[in-house]
């Protein structure tokens, strides 16, 4: 998997300009100067919702002889658990230590619940720009699916827009294979956005092959994916038996798109014989209350 080396070195507070990382750790000003200690290696174990799951091994052996070398410059954030420590932020660079053969391993410990722990190990990834796109969206979800996160709420955690929350969480509709493709770099996530037009899986796959193989840049995979678009809307109005009920699933697809993208969630469409109906997810009352302002058009 590719490596991504941008990001380094700003603080967690560059993705929250407007909220200061004091107030998203709860640090209470007289708590600033937080004492370092030195904790048992052994005793400290990983955060089962870390949003990054996968660790380049050979960067890992770099920093581990980086550590040898000049030892851990900068501690973890740990937070205590009944017998053990659980990492917050900073999961690479103990398990270089380990890697380093170090025994102990300088921590900052952090009184927090596990929400706060899951938030810091996300904003810490997606600064350093660690995660691929895939566990990108996978944490996004975490948050507001389990968390009763709304998109905005989300955004205004990792500093990015509400569009673009809904557009990464949207590469979770795509199959296994093709998000493969994604998290180990073969294909961008613009790619991945444009293939979501394509539903049958195989005609995608082989797509995907052809961007891989051919260097095909996202404008060129959105080409090819309207064409294939077209040429089936044409072979539709010359099919007597199916083209009615092709045409209405495409439009009914068409409207389910248009509708994701302007409410920012998930949109379905039912339509029976005489009637139909629209479902609009919503996560929260926050959530509702942000829907139903698009709706009526309130500021």
């Amino acid at each position: 998997m590719a490596t991504r080396k941008k990001g380094l070195g700003k603080g967690l507070s560059a993705l929250i300009p407007d909220d200061p990382i004091e107030e998203l750790l709860k640090i209470e000003d007289e708590d600033k100067n937080e004492k370092i200690v030195n904790i048992d290696i052994s005793l400290i174990k990983p955060n089962e919702n870390q949003p990054r799951k996968e660790f380049d091994e050979e960067s890992l052996l770099e920093l581990s002889q980086s550590i040898k070398t000049y030892g851990i410059i900068q501690p973890i954030i740990v937070r205590k658990l009944e017998k053990n420590y659980e990492i917050v932020a900073g999961e690479r660079r103990w398990r270089a230590s380990k890697k380093a053969g170090l025994k102990e391993i300088p921590c900052i410990i952090k009184d927090m619940k596990e929400l706060d722990s899951i938030k810091i190990a996300l904003i810490e990834n997606l600064q350093r720009q660690d995660l691929n796109p895939i566990e990108e969206a996978e944490a996004f979800e975490e948050l507001m699916k389990n968390h009763r996160f709304t998109q905005e709420e989300v955004a205004k955690i990792v500093g990015k827009s509400r569009s673009y929350i809904a557009n990464t969480i949207r590469l979770l509709k795509l199959d296994e294979k093709t998000m493969n493709h994604i998290e180990e770099g073969r294909i961008s996530s613009g790619h991945g956005r444009a293939l979501l037009s394509i539903e049958n899986p195989k005609e995608r796959e082989n797509i995907a092959k052809e961007i891989i193989d051919k260097k095909l840049n996202v404008r060129d995979t959105e080409k090819i994916a309207k064409e294939i678009k077209e040429v089936k809307k044409e072979k539709t109005s010359t099919d007597n038996v199916f083209s009615n009920t092709f045409l209405e699933d495409t439009i009914i697809s068409d409207a389910e798109e248009r509708l994701m993208q302007y409410f920012g969630t998930k949109v379905q469409i039912s339509k029976g014989k005489n009637k139909g109906k629209i479902e609009i997810e919503y996560y929260g009352d926050e959530d509702l209350n942000r829907i139903l302002e698009i709706m009526i058009g309130e500021e």
